[in-house]
């Protein structure tokens, strides 16, 4: 059986291992959490190295993608220094596939395919969904510069986001780790930047960041995230919400992160290396990778 583990810097509570089979070949998932600890991971990343099939990178990206340019993230690149055996996917191949193909894959009916205005609290990390929710919805907004910086001014348009973007990434390229994690389990909620919440009908991002600004009330709205437990799909229900497309597969009602899944890919595809977009395209075509789409 081959082995896909994603060590993550977020919350050990949200651990889950499944076995999953794709086209004949079993493969074992796992994800687990150092909640913040450095030596930990990188000590799990030293040890595993050569004696599973693929690592997911979980709590921070290795490099942010936009348009044809990588920026690496050089701290994050540190704590998996010296990994020479195991392919090291951070997830940024399905942000720019199956993200990107999101509402194609999702086969939603005609008329919930177009929204007045998306939200999305981070988009530096997903250019590819940032794209998605763009082509279907008649505004966009961007929170970056609050949600990420603390500069309370909203990015309007994917235009707009790409030219602050292309200013900004090569700054945050060189953030230390304490600015570049994201692995909150998500237990602080501290509701902020209502107004762009509510004037939404599609709200799309990295459910941590979602989880800890997001108002009580979410009324009719759609929301397309990912990496949920059915905890978290219970409180999206209780907060009114109408629909929830979570961008991975769920397995045992759980979605992994897209990290997770792209060293699941990998593992599969047997390669050593990790797998280009045109070869995770083709996997997700051959196999019939989707997102799911749960109605409220």
């Amino acid at each position: 059986m081959k082995r896909a583990v994603s060590i993550s810097l977020g919350s050990s509570k949200r651990d889950k291992s499944v076995k999953v089979n794709l086209n004949g070949v079993e493969i074992f998932v796992e994800r687990i959490g150092t909640d913040g600890d450095l030596e930990k991971a990188r000590r799990m990343y030293l040890e595993l190295d050569g004696k599973v099939d693929a690592f997911g990178v979980g709590g921070v990206d290795l490099y942010l993608r936009l348009d044809d340019r990588e920026y690496p993230l050089h701290a994050a690149l540190k704590l998996v220094s010296g990994i020479e055996q195991t392919p090291l996917c951070d997830g940024r191949g399905l942000k720019h596939t199956l993200e990107r193909r999101v509402f194609e894959l999702a086969k939603l009916p005609l008329g919930e395919t177009r929204f007045a205005q998306a939200f999305v609290p981070v988009a530096a990390d997903r250019l590819g969904l940032a794209e998605a929710v763009s082509e279907v919805s008649e505004r966009s907004v961007f929170g970056d510069l609050m949600i990420a910086l603390g500069v309370p001014l909203p990015i309007h348009g994917i235009r707009n986001f790409k030219r602050v973007a292309r200013v900004m990434l090569p700054i945050v390229s060189h953030f230390p780790m304490s600015m570049i994690f994201y692995g909150s389990d998500g237990a602080e909620h501290e509701p902020k930047y209502v107004k762009y919440f509510d004037e939404s009908d599609l709200i799309a991002g990295d459910f941590l960041f979602m989880r800890k600004y997001m108002p009580k009330d979410l009324s009719g709205k759609t929301i397309v995230t990912n990496t949920t437990t059915e905890e978290n799909i219970a409180l999206l229900k209780e907060r009114g919400v109408k629909t929830v497309i979570t961008t991975t597969p769920r397995f045992d009602g759980r979605s992994f992160g897209t990290n997770m899944n792209e060293a699941m890919l990998t593992a599969y595809a047997g390669k050593g290396r990790r797998l280009s977009d045109a070869e995770l395209n083709g996997l997700i075509d051959t196999l019939g990778i989707k997102p799911t789409v749960l109605q409220l």
